[in-house]
């Protein structure tokens, strides 16, 4: 694609805007964790990228950032909003530059670019993020944003488009420089979303885990950077404003070919196939086509309805979680376990379960901890509270659902910004319509049909539509509770309510449990807490599960 910009004469930037790992064996079945996928990483060619929360909320991960992925793409990382604490020294420093500015080869457009986080608060205590509001009145950006020879400001960013973070820089740019065009890329919540500022200031975001290529096209823009001698221009391109249009392209080979005008006989690069012959050696390193079992149905996170029979909730909840979650010590103890859905991070195909399936499904490193004897009547409250999103608990509880391609939560007013985003999902249509006359001989397959802010147009392939469904921040499964029976005269039983329950939950939503535990008027504190299945993470539960039940070969 670079050398078709360039024989085009113009450029082609490759922005990053964070979330690089967690999620995939490739990374979190290394030890150390992210043993492998350094070296790949640094193989591409990147011009601006910044950092995502999932890097910050481990020590060892932030550290990692700071002492390979920053010097591996030097002044290209960009930390405009996050410092760290030096492994060495000890001392508080920026992880990365604050901003750049650099001129594109090509046409010579003088950008000067920055690289944000959302006001996160969840990282480790060696990671500081600065609230955006006090970043943008710092001198250093002050003065960025004066400079007064610049074609275009560029801000990447872990951030929602429209948000109190990004809109606060759009105002702070808009204040010194009221015409120069400004383009914000997004992320973290997990959508393909565009969103326009002002007419010469847009931004996009480019989806999840890599399915989505977001690409930008803005034709029309200054080029301050090089004389206008040298350059060959359109007289229509050189008299209008800038015009900036949007594309979501599928992450796959066919894509490539197609924008390529390349084959699979022409399209891969010497370079390309050394990268790939790294990812296979990693692979077969970490043994990660290991299969525990073959899943006999798929099942779904937000492609079916929560407790429905395809819901991988339902099946978490009815056969994983009863006969795995018990501890030798209070075994038993009737215990109300407790899970964010937002620990659940993909789907499960039918077919092999594989060592690397168990990443991509639950990839973190969470125990579990527990509150023994907990009053029944008190514990069987915290799943409505939780879910409820008390505002005087939760100030920002984006990390507790699992999110569908559109953020059905985010990081800030959580209940607009669901229902902004969902009603999308839940109305998408095909992008053209289809009929016995329609070009399209075969069928459709089912894929992103995006709706944003520029209309029906942004996805560069065509798909059936895929309905979406909201699920809750947390599910319950209730373990070892006593049995009454229905009737005198029957067999058949039901649970009984025990006075007392252990309450086990997740270690991530410890700070959640305490404050809805509070809520409910008890006295219950850290204090209270302790270790359950000590050793054991979520995502060896279930890859424990699938091989003791799903032992079939596929």
């Amino acid at each position: 694609m670079r050398e078709k910009a360039d024989s085009n004469g113009v450029d082609l930037l490759l922005v990053d805007t964070g979330d690089r790992i967690e999620g995939n064996g490739l990374y979190d079945a290394s030890d150390p964790k992210g043993k492998y996928t350094q070296d790949i990483f640094r193989e591409q060619d990147i011009d601006v990228i910044c950092v995502g929360n999932h890097e910050l909320y481990k020590k060892s991960s932030s550290e990692n950032e700071y002492l390979s992925t920053v010097p591996n793409f030097k002044d290209n990382y960009l930390a405009s909003n996050l410092d760290i604490l030096d492994p060495e020294s000890g001392d508080r420093v920026p992880l990365a530059p604050r901003f750049k500015k650099f001129t594109t080869k090509k046409q010579g457009v003088r950008i000067v670019a920055f690289g944000f986080l959302f006001d996160f608060t969840g990282n480790a205590n060696n990671t500081f993020v600065e609230k955006v509001e006090k970043t943008i009145r710092q001198k250093w950006f002050l003065e960025a944003i004066h400079d007064r020879d610049v074609d275009l400001f560029l801000v990447a960013g872990h951030v929602l488009l429209d948000s109190p973070e990004y809109n606060a820089i759009y105002k702070a740019i808009r204040e010194t420089q009221w015409d120069t065009p400004i383009q914000f890329f997004g992320g973290h919540t997990h959508v393909r979303d565009y969103f326009k500022y002002d007419n010469k200031a847009y931004g996009l975001e480019s989806g999840r885990y890599m399915e989505t290529i977001g690409f930008m096209s803005i034709t029309g823009l200054s080029t301050g950077g090089k004389s206008q001698s040298h350059l060959v221009r359109p007289a229509d391109m050189l008299a209008a404003a800038p015009k900036f249009s949007r594309r979501y392209i599928d992450n796959n080979l066919y894509s490539f070919h197609h924008h390529t005008s390349l084959n699979s006989s022409t399209f891969s690069t010497p370079h390309g196939r050394n990268v790939s012959a790294m990812i296979a050696s990693a692979r077969k390193a970490l043994n990660l086509d290991h299969s525990f079992g073959c899943a006999p149905t798929d099942l779904w996170t937000n492609r079916a309805p929560f407790h429905s029979e395809n819901s991988i909730f339902t099946w978490l909840q009815e056969q994983v979680f009863p006969s795995t979650i018990s501890d030798p010590a209070r075994e038993n103890r009737p215990r109300l376990a407790i899970f964010n859905t937002g620990a659940i991070r993909f789907d499960v195909f039918k077919g092999p379960f594989t060592i690397d399936t168990t990443y991509s499904v639950s990839p973190f490193t969470s125990g579990f901890r527990y509150i023994k004897d907990v009053p029944y009547t008190t514990a069987k409250k915290l799943i409505t509270i939780l879910n409820q999103e008390v505002p005087q608990l939760f100030d920002s509880p984006y990390d507790l659902a699992a999110r569908a391609p559109e953020p059905n939560e985010a990081h800030v007013a959580t209940s607009d910004i669901a229902h902004k985003y969902f009603r999308h999902a839940v109305k998408q249509v095909p992008l053209s319509p289809l009929s016995s006359n329609s070009q399209h001989e075969q069928p459709l397959t089912p894929g992103y049909t995006t709706i944003d802010a520029g209309g029906t147009d942004g996805d560069d392939t065509i798909h059936a539509p895929i309905r979406f469904y909201r699920v809750p921040n947390i599910f319950e499964t209730r373990v070892g509770f006593p049995s009454t029976s229905s009737s005198s005269s029957s067999s058949s039983s039901s649970p009984a309510e025990p006075e007392t329950v252990d309450l086990v939950y997740v270690d991530f939503i410890q700070r959640y449990v305490l404050l809805a535990l509070e809520f409910l008027g008890t006295g219950y504190n850290e204090g209270d807490t302790d270790v359950y299945m000590e050793g054991k993470t979520m995502t060896e539960v279930i890859s424990g599960w699938v091989e003791e039940n799903w032992k079939d070969d596929c």
